[in-house]
């Protein structure tokens, strides 16, 4: 390894002298000795913010295995999922249990909490350094959570010390706050690392309070998804990827997310669908309701109203991208041409359907593409509000900064949609400027597009927001075609058909899998790990597959897939001694989840389990520490051979 003198200069203003580098190198020597840490995949969450909660804090059943790991023959099973709900909702157990119990038998309970929360830390702690646990743990209390878990258990000359600790937190008042502490530090204990592979807006109701907690959530990456794409491009000012994320939140019965909690107000929106559906009953645009007591008749119009005119002005807008790039491909896209008005039939290339209405009241005959001047003057308000909402804004730059469209990490490739391929499994692509790029090598571009379009002046995509979000060789989508305009305007269901890229057949097969491990530069015992097609378990689909090197996640988070799935989504988990997946029971609430001490783990099943355990020097981590290990035993040769003069004493 060639290490230049001002590189040695540089580090050795960090390690100063022979002692401080030979005691770096030992510390990072042991580190690599300990276990790796459990990594945690989720994908599609769609806006379930309430089941994405539950399943974090609950680590997709890694704390109530590892209870029962600890206390197999010292608690009941009733104990557990008592302790267990405890460490998932701290503060809200301990109101009920409050209420349930008298002042001296909660206090006994609570000293019992306390006990078992420690030894729960302890075990947890094990595969940390001491510096590392420190800084998880809870600034204030550190040091007594040290003191107890570090204690030496056979030394009766330190008991009454210890026993003081314990007295002294209840004398204070404390002891509900330090289990709320404990609790909250075995999360992140049990839990080293998060993987969101993509899509985690539209659809559900709280994509925003999602973003809110992966920003607070110690340690993240996420892999964009089509539904993401879309909101990225929208806090950029792309028009089509406005419409398109206005549209989906009417659809779902979410446009106040768009309202109350991005601060973009549909006042304009709501004064154009008025103004020109008045006499629309909007069929084709009801929005999909959880709650049919949530709003009047006439609410429940309004919404279809908004729904049906900011889908036209999509269908509009589309048609600029489109001609301006024509190498993506999507003029099939182009339908309002294809209309006979006075019939109401529609050409979709060789075939000929009846439309279910034939009210376009915003569409010129002889310009259909044409914005008329309301609609001219409402989508460019809607940029400005747009490109100019803060929490928005916050939202997106931590996705930008946090994510990418695909990661390689631990020998495992993360990515949201496919690798777009022929029949043969040979990679297609796209061209951009007379140049194509596909394989691994699109996917950077893609990326790299992406982030300069966010960061530039301008905030222009060129047309790779829509593409990404519905071009047939998107990674993130997958299909030869998006048929948003067919579903909402033809009964006849053929013209619904959306044909997946052979990838989705070919990721079935080891010997593909491999070559597309092989094309990231990852050894072929890694795995694939996807999100994106929701797994229909029902009809007996595997989410594991190709002889477990691709893992499919996406198992139906979203309230809108759960008929279509039959259960309530799969995650991942990757420890020291495998992976492990896990399909989950369709999450019902909060509430009910606290109060009957209930998970919605149902099914885990080891995908493939290590013969050796994975210790740090086994992972990516492992990797960049040894690196550095050869660089501090490069500049302690040089302190020793008097190349470069330690610094203990220098002013």
């Amino acid at each position: 390894m060639n290490i230049s003198k001002e590189h040695l200069e540089l580090l050795s203003k960090n390690f100063k002298s022979i002692d401080e580098v030979t005691r770096e190198i030992i510390n990072l020597e042991a580190i690599l000795s300990l276990p790796k840490g459990t990594e945690h995949f989720i994908s599609d969450i769609h806006g379930e913010y309430a089941a994405f909660d539950h399943i974090l804090r609950n680590g997709s059943g890694v704390i109530k295995e590892k209870l029962k790991e600890i206390f197999e023959n010292n608690l009941t099973a009733n104990d557990i999922n008592l302790l267990a709900t405890i460490i998932y909702y701290p503060e809200d157990k301990l109101l009920l249990l409050k209420k349930e119990y008298a002042n001296k038998d909660y206090k006994n309970l609570k000293k019992d909490l306390i006990l078992n929360l420690l030894e729960v830390v302890k075990v947890a702690a094990r595969k940390y350094t001491r510096s590392k646990v420190r800084k998880i743990l809870p600034e204030g209390f550190s040091y007594i959570i040290e003191e107890l878990i570090y204690k030496m258990e056979f030394n009766s000359d330190k008991q009454k010390y210890y026993d003081k600790i314990i007295e002294t937190i209840f004398e204070l008042d404390i002891s509900e706050t330090f289990i709320i502490k404990l609790s909250y530090s075995i999360q992140r204990l049990i839990v080293n690392h998060l993987h969101i592979v993509g899509d985690i807006y539209d659809r559900g109701p709280y994509p925003d309070k999602i973003m809110d907690r992966l920003i607070d959530y110690h340690s993240v990456d996420i892999q964009w998804g089509n539904h993401d794409m879309l909101w990225i491009g929208a806090s950029c000012g792309d028009l089509v990827c406005i419409a398109n994320v206005l549209r989906i939140c009417a659809r779902y019965d979410n446009l106040d997310i768009i309202e109350d909690r991005y601060g973009i107000s549909l006042r304009n929106l709501l004064n154009v669908a008025e103004l020109y559906y008045s006499d629309d009953e909007c069929i084709e645009f009801l929005p999909k309701l959880t709650k049919y007591d949530k709003y009047s008749k006439r609410e429940v119009l309004q919404i279809a109203k908004m729904h049906k005119a900011i889908a036209i002005i999509q269908f509009k807008l589309e048609k600029y991208f489109i001609d301006k790039y024509p190498e993506f491909n999507l003029s099939s896209r182009l339908l309002l041409d294809k209309i006979d008005y006075k019939t109401g039939n529609i050409q979709i290339g060789e075939n000929n359907f009846k439309l279910s209405s034939c009210n376009f009241p915003t569409v010129d005959i002889e310009n259909p593409y044409k914005l008329n001047k309301d609609e001219e003057i409402l989508i460019e308000k809607l940029r400005e509000s747009f490109v100019s909402s803060e929490k928005l804004r916050k939202h997106i730059d931590f996705m930008i900064n946090s994510g990418a469209m695909y990661k390689c990490h631990n020998g495992n490739l993360l990515l949201h949609g496919c690798m777009p391929v022929d029949e043969n499994g040979d990679f297609k692509g796209v061209n951009y400027k007379n140049k194509l790029y596909k394989g691994k090598e699109m996917l950077d571009f893609f990326d790299s597009k992406v982030r300069k379009a966010y960061y530039s002046k301008e905030q222009k995509g060129h047309g790779i927001f829509l593409y990404l979000w519905q071009g047939e060789n998107s990674p993130l989508f997958g299909k030869k075609d998006m048929t948003t305009f067919e579903r909402y305007f033809i009964d006849d269901k053929e013209s619904h058909i959306e044909l997946k890229n052979p990838y989705y057949k070919l990721r079935d097969r080891e010997e593909f899998s491999k070559k597309l491990l092989k094309e990231f530069g990852l050894n072929e015992d890694g795995h694939i790990i996807n999100g994106h097609t929701p797994v229909k378990a029902t009809k007996g689909e595997d989410p594991i597959k190709a002889n477990g090197r691709t893992i499919v996640i996406d198992g139906g988070m979203s309230k809108a897939y759960n008929k279509t799935t039959g259960h309530g989504g799969y995650t991942l988990t990757y420890n020291s001694y495998g992976l492990q997946i896990m399909k989950h029971d369709i999450f019902t609430s909060r509430d009910e989840a606290i109060k009957l001490e209930t998970d919605i783990v149902s099914t885990r099943r080891v995908v493939d389990k290590n013969l050796n355990r994975k210790m740090i020097k086994d992972t990516d981590t492992g990797l960049e520490l040894q690196n550095q290990i050869k660089v501090l035993k490069i500049l302690l040769e040089n302190y020793k051979s008097g190349e470069i003069r330690e610094k203990n004493n220098i002013m």
